[in-house]
């Protein structure tokens, strides 16, 4: 079960790459968006961990895991085909970015909540942290290759048309999906009560928990600063620093050197340092990792895409760590019966900040 976890993950991963450089550079090159623009896209993109979020959550505990990750791939598959179909008929818009972004993002919270909550599932507790290191390495090594890859496609193919690999990434993993067989049964309606105290005993858990408590609040600030800064990455690097959009998927290359670094050591940083050691050091390496997105804007030109890649190997080299590291501890901690609604209550405050720094990025970025 875990093998096809892993592949459908692998080929998911793959495909989204292509998104991450394909759709802001339709927003920015084919679209001209403004820095408002951007920030509605970003927002539309993330909105649904603060819309939807907590009510997924007490949903997917209530639901085979496995199902609602299958139905949530096949929806995020035909949603993104609506893009190269609209361009194809020359009507794309902005505001159909916004709608789609919007569906995706929906698909995905559900998926995402589905996903922590089924691993402990799919494996033996005392696997859990080499499982997601498995998983978190392929993502990055998707990283390494795949926003080169899309970015050499994109002097020879229309920036829409790429997106249909994400879509068929997509559509993999819900096949593979499909082939797993598990032991998860949901709770007898008999266990349930309503939807809204089940949600409260999620958040009380959280609120419970000290270690808990302190990664939100870090998570949260951190996430708050992040995406203000890449909600204007693109526009900075296509229009203001004038490289070309195959450069920018360089940039995210070079993150995933960062990325694989992280995954593949995570664990034994972890175990020499210890938990809370490695998440303030590699919170703080963080902090050096995304200061260089900001100093490249005022280098020669000579000095612009070495730091831009720097900036961004090192902050994801921090992100993966301190990610690993702080799920892994939530996946510990909490009882089985309540993981979709502990994943969700966390993802609510520590995603849920991010639709509202992308509206801040995008205000601040036109003045």
């Amino acid at each position: 079960g875990f093998a096809a976890l892993w592949a459908g993950q692998t080929l998911s991963q793959v495909g989204f790459q292509f998104q991450t450089l394909a759709m802001p550079v339709i927003a920015v090159t084919l679209l001209h968006a403004t820095e408002a623009d951007m920030g509605f896209l970003n927002a539309a993109n993330t909105a649904a961990f603060l819309l939807v979020g907590l009510l997924a959550g007490g949903w997917v505990d209530r639901m085979r895991k496995r199902q609602v990750m299958i139905v949530a791939d096949a929806v995020r598959a035909v949603a993104i085909c609506a893009i190269p179909v609209l361009w194809s008929m020359g009507i794309l818009a902005v505001w159909h970015l916004y709608v789609i972004a919007g569906l995706i993002g929906v698909a995905t919270v559900f998926f995402d909540v589905g996903y922590q909550s089924y691993l402990p599932i799919l494996v033996p507790s005392e696997q859990v942290g080499r499982a997601n290191g498995v998983l978190e390495g392929t993502a990055q090594i998707a990283r390494l290759g795949g926003p080169s890859v899309a970015g050499a496609l994109l002097t020879i193919v229309a920036a829409p048309w790429l997106m249909l690999i994400n879509a068929v990434g997509f559509a993999c993993s819900a096949v593979l999906l499909g082939g797993i067989r598990d032991d998860e049964r949901p709770r007898p309606v008999g266990e349930r009560q309503r939807l809204l105290v089940e949600i409260r005993e999620g958040i009380a858990f959280v609120v419970g928990q000290p270690l808990l408590r302190v990664l939100v609040t870090s998570t949260m600030l951190s996430n708050l600063g992040s995406t203000v800064i890449f909600t204007l990455l693109t526009l900075e690097v296509l229009r203001d620093l004038g490289l070309a959009p195959e450069l920018l998927g360089v940039v995210f290359s070079a993150g995933a050197v960062g990325g694989i670094a992280g995954a593949l050591f995570a664990s034994r940083i972890s175990e020499r340092l210890g938990e809370g050691p490695s998440l303030r050091a590699s919170t703080l390496l963080g902090t050096v990792g995304v200061a260089g997105f900001a100093v490249a804007a005022y280098l020669p030109s000579a000095g612009v895409l070495p730091t831009l890649m720097a900036a961004e190997c090192t902050t994801s080299l921090a992100v993966v760590v301190f990610n690993m590291v702080q799920v892994t501890a939530r996946q510990r901690l909490c009882p089985p019966p309540l993981l979709g609604r502990m994943n969700a209550s966390i993802r609510f405050v520590v995603w849920g900040v991010m639709p509202i720094a992308a509206l801040l990025a995008g205000w601040c970025g036109g003045l």
